[in-house]
């Protein structure tokens, strides 16, 4: 791979990109079909990523490298110098094996780890409070209080319990005593016995508070003692948080990107207005802004762009080796609105509606709901950016009717959805999809070959905050999602299966097919989880429920598409 020694570029071979045209407009990074030179550039920058053996950073792609497998993203920028000459330019997301900077890859925006530098020593410093934390915390004394504390805890509890359930004791029979002597003794003989268990009963529960103090007084005692240890600590976890908030205010005025016209501005300017408030976690760290600074500081042209994985797959989240993603929206899209201003971009294709005339077939319909079979590329509900759905045309359609959305399917999905026409009928149905008890099934063709004949996966989904509309796996606060799935056909490249969904979680079918823990085979055309094709191969073609007046059992099918 020909470098210099002094600049980050890469400059082509001519004689490889002969014939190759220029793209006429700078990649539209949240969505787009990689430009050839940047697949070229890619290819390079990938036959470096096998063969280097400099970077001492596991990738997840051998077996014989130490420390746990990390994959990454990689992003290549081609440009054009002052002299007309094509090269490109290439970055990694984050750091390599603990380091900012590495041969072949442009420099961070802002290195916070260079040596002496006031992030490295403020860490230095928080550091040590860490460490002082884990130093009282650790105390034997203080673990001794604690254990004392929970011991003498549960104990008095036992003995207070014990307390109290005698004094029922007492109290019940010093009850029966009256009845027999009430019998038995005269008025006067009757009152002073009746004094004499008044005494007892006030002596019980003198006992008792006397207890209850002095358990209460040797916890307080205690608690006192921990008291003393959690005081020091809890000062030096505020005085972390200081720290760590004023070097997070530091870091983000340190990022300061640049545009097209030489414009600055930080992090801090750039994440005020959006819905975050204040940068995201490692923003500006991404490929992408890295290689545009890089631009603009050495007066290169940005010409098109282009991310794609590297390794191993996060346990969360959906990534396949080699495959190009775009940028992600919540750390990217706000900082490329700055670093892109007035920069020509490629259309964005979301804000097309590639379904506009395609026609809806209504299957059937009465005086309560409707049964659709939606076109893929065509939106159950209006969008943000497109008006146009199924929801839309049914209100059309209807005279004095206001449709009523049931449930709702993917815009690239295909197949059966049910719009009710009365307040009554949307309840009934919809109290049987939350219910679970309605029968839904899909059919999909998924990108690899199956072994297995079926199964049920279940791997609980949140969204990824960062980057909507993606999904996350999370074992520890993702919903319930689970799928129950079939092979019907498999050839040597893909596999058609029927999807029953016993959950109804945003891209269940999606994540469940794509993710490795999952069946590890991506809907083929599923552009966010595997790759675009001309449609996303996942129909739903089967729906049975009860009709909410007849009480009859419906069912409705289509034939499938693939």
């Amino acid at each position: 791979m020909e470098s210099s020694n002094l600049k980050a570029i890469t400059y082509f071979d001519e004689k490889i990109i002969a014939g190759i045209a220029l793209p006429q407009k700078f990649t539209f990074p949240f969505f787009y079909e990689p430009h050839p030179l940047t697949i070229l550039a890619a290819s390079q920058l990938q036959k470096y990523l096998e063969t280097q053996t400099e970077l001492d950073h596991n990738f997840g792609l051998s077996d014989d490298l130490p420390g746990p497998p990390i994959g990454k993203m990689f992003g290549v920028l081609v440009v054009q110098d002052d002299e007309g000459k094509l090269g490109y330019l290439s970055a990694f997301s984050g750091k390599l094996a603990g380091s900012n900077n590495h041969p072949n890859f442009v420099p961070p925006v802002f290195d916070m780890l260079v040596e002496d530098s006031f992030f490295v020593k403020e860490q230095e410093v928080i550091n040590s409070i860490n460490t002082q934390v884990k130093a009282i915390t650790g105390n034997e004394s203080y673990q001794t209080l604690k254990q004392q504390l929970a011991k003498r805890t549960e104990q008095f509890a036992e003995e207070i319990a014990a307390a109290k359930k005698q004094l029922k004791i007492n109290k019940d029979n010093r009850k029966i005593l009256r009845a027999q002597q009430k019998e038995l003794l005269n008025d006067v003989d009757y009152a002073i016995f009746e004094a004499d268990l008044i005494k007892q009963s006030l002596h019980d529960k003198h006992q008792f508070n006397v207890l209850l103090n002095n358990r209460a007084q040797q916890l307080e005692d205690i608690k006192a003692g921990i008291a003393q240890f959690e005081v020091e600590i809890e000062a030096l976890k505020n005085e972390r948080r200081e720290r760590s908030a004023t070097l997070q205010q530091q870091l983000f005025e340190q990022y300061v990107f640049l545009n097209k016209y030489g414009q600055e501005k930080n992090l801090e300017a750039i994440f005020k207005d959006t819905i975050f408030g204040k940068p995201p976690a490692a923003a500006g760290e991404c490929a992408t802004p890295k290689l545009l600074q890089y631009a603009f500081l050495n007066q290169y042209k940005p010409l098109a762009m282009a991310e794609f994985w590297w390794g191993a797959a996060p346990k969360s989240e959906v990534r396949q080796h080699k495959q190009y993603y775009p940028a992600c929206t919540g750390k990217c899209k706000p900082i490329l609105g700055h670093m892109l201003h007035e920069m020509v971009l490629d259309d964005n294709p979301l804000l097309n509606n590639p379904g506009e005339h395609v026609q809806i077939e209504i299957l059937y319909e009465d005086d309560e709901f409707v049964v659709v079979n939606k076109p893929y590329d065509v939106l159950s509900v209006p969008g943000a950016n497109i008006h146009d759905s199924v929801y839309t045309r049914l209100k059309a359609a209807f005279v004095n009717i206001e449709p009523l959305i049931i449930h709702r399917l993917d815009m690239a999905t295909s197949g059966l959805i049910v719009v009710a026409k009365t307040k009554d009928a949307h309840k009934r149905i919809q109290a049987q999809f939350l219910k679970r008890t309605v029968v839904k099934r899909y059919t999909a063709l998924l990108s690899k070959k199956i072994v297995d004949d079926g199964g049920e996966i279940t791997l609980p989904l949140r969204g990824d905050l960062e980057n909507r509309p993606r999904q996350l796996v999370c074992f520890e606060s993702g919903k319930k999602a689970v799928t129950r799935w079939q092979v019907i056909g498999r050839d040597e490249t893909t596999t058609k299966v029927h999807f029953w969904p016993l959950t109804g979680r945003t891209h269940q079918l999606r994540m469940h097919a794509a993710h490795e823990l999952g069946l590890n085979a991506p809907i083929v055309g599923d552009d966010l989880y595997g790759s675009a094709a001309g449609r996303l191969y996942l129909q739903a073609t089967y729906l049975e429920f009860i009709h909410p007046v007849t009480k009859l059992t419906l069912t409705f099918e289509v034939a499938e598409e693939f």
